[in-house]
């Protein structure tokens, strides 16, 4: 649904533009925007931002996951010849490490789609602004977004421009 009426939103713009541009020459353009979070220099620099700032939790988190495991293992093999109170009070030891765990796990994860979100943007940001000053210093008509199009010529494309643009920090 939200693709038919992305196509149906580029199909609109683009009669409009053809409609209103009839004595101006029309020069349209696209850009494919994950090719700019995946191959400019700026969304793999802030990818490594991103990895080094995480990776310390990261691991912290796999080597509890790796205990708790184990402790949980552990105790599997032993409950049997264990005392009956002393089962229960392992099993609730191990449940609250579970619980904690599975709560720092998932902190972890907010923070770190958290992080990924504000670094896209800022990408984004930055991306819109270069897009529009070449779709103004070039003329363009209008610049459509790789996501909303069926096809286009090749020759259309300007995300090496905006990468271009992106990475030199213009």
């Amino acid at each position: 649904m939200k693709t038919m009426f992305r196509l149906c939103t580029a199909a609109t713009v683009l009669a409009a533009v053809t409609l209103s541009a009839h004595a101006d020459e029309l020069k349209i353009g696209m850009v494919n925007p994950e090719r700019i979070l995946s191959e400019s220099v700026v969304a793999k620099a802030a990818t490594a931002r991103l990895k080094t700032e995480f990776s310390s939790r990261e691991t912290q988190i796999l080597k509890d996951g790796s205990s708790l495991k184990a402790a949980i293992e552990k105790f599997q093999k032993d409950a049997p010849t264990m005392a009956e109170t002393t089962r229960s009070t392992r099993e609730k030891q191990l449940a609250a490490q579970e619980d904690d765990f599975q709560a720092k796990r998932q902190k972890f994860q907010e923070d770190l789609a958290n992080r990924r979100t504000t670094e896209l943007e800022k990408i984004q940001e930055n991306s819109k602004r270069i897009i529009k000053q070449i779709a103004e210093s070039e003329k363009y008509t209008v610049i459509l977004g790789a996501d909303s199009l069926v096809y286009a010529q090749p020759k259309l494309d300007i995300t090496d421009q905006v990468i271009k643009n992106l990475d030199s920090g213009k």
